[in-house]
């Protein structure tokens, strides 16, 4: 490591002689205490960060420190981790039935899988979660851009009905306007993506849908991770009062921390909001070809009619 031989007005050399100590000497005393310094204030930003993301590993810690300005890797983060007992918390493993998909309405292709997209909205993801409130059960529905994994759009209310998943795609429209024609909207075989009241809402704003194959959870991989993460940083370890405790809780989540301030592994641990902000703006024609490839299967035509539980 490279001394500075200034210190303000003085050189180390002149600071030596007016103290009375050799330069040998003064080196030795830095080369033993320097170090040290540089650990601590290590340590103390490992630790800063451990208590404000509770549910962060050494990994994006280790990148949150590089962001500020240290020079650490994975592997001395971990020790430092390991050895002051820091421990990122857990989720508990309980997955209850969220999706019906016994039911008359139209099924569509699969047309995401093995899509890469390059752009804002020419992919979104949709699910819908559980919630454990103090006395009963909330559930969560969002709308996910692929892209840039931030989430555009969510509802929480204490029913699964249809106008849960449609209040969470009205949320995503309004926030991003996408072309007409542009996009394809990715979510299971569920009952309230497949009904009349949500399909007609994609049609209006020709938006091309697309299901998941039966049992495949790999097929919405990315709106899987999503409730992953929510779970094991926000919900896990919480009590909700009521559905409106968690409503402000969870949105508070989703809109300042998941999309503002945590740092998603897959976009070079960034937030996606930042991701975004970065990405140069391009035309909507350079998206239509990518979807006009992926749409090229026949509709088939509807198997019920009417509007949605």
């Amino acid at each position: 490591m490279t001394i500075s031989p200034q210190q303000g007005e003085l050189t180390i050399e002149r600071m030596c002689r007016l103290a009375g100590v050799s330069r040998a000497g003064y080196y030795r005393h830095w080369a033993a205490s320097a170090p040290r310094a540089e650990e601590t204030g290590v340590r103390d930003a490992i630790q800063r960060l451990a208590l404000a993301y509770r549910h962060y590993g050494y990994r994006r810690i280790a990148a949150q420190l590089r962001r500020e300005g240290f020079a650490v890797n994975r592997k001395r983060v971990l020790r430092l981790m390991q050895q002051d007992n820091l421990l990122c918390l857990r989720r508990r493993p309980f997955v209850p039935v969220t999706t019906d998909s016994r039911h008359p309405w139209r099924v569509v292709a699969n047309l995401a899988r093995g899509m890469m997209p390059s752009g804002l909205d020419q992919l979104w993801v949709a699910d819908i979660t559980y919630i454990r409130l103090r006395e009963e059960f909330a559930y969560l529905a969002i709308v996910l851009d692929a892209f840039s994994r931030r989430v555009v759009g969510w509802a929480l209310e204490t029913h699964l009905e249809a106008r849960l998943a449609v209040a969470a795609l009205s949320m995503a429209l309004a926030a991003r306007q996408p072309t007409p024609g542009s996009l394809i909207h990715h979510s299971d075989r569920g009952i309230q993506y497949a009904c009349g009241d949500y399909t007609e809402l994609l049609q209006q704003r020709d938006i091309t849908p697309s299901m998941s194959r039966v049992g495949n959870p790999y097929d919405n991989a990315k709106a899987e991770s999503f409730m992953k993460t929510l779970k094991q940083e926000e919900v896990n370890g919480q009590t909700y009062r009521d559905a409106q405790h968690a409503r402000n809780a969870i949105g508070a989540f989703i809109e300042e921390v998941y999309n503002r301030q945590r740092l998603h592994s897959a976009l070079a641990y960034r937030p996606p909001a930042e991701f975004e902000a970065n990405l140069p703006r391009c035309g909507a024609a350079a998206q239509q070809p990518r979807i006009a490839a992926l749409s090229h299967q026949p509709a088939q035509p509807h198997q019920a009619v009417g509007t949605c539980p």
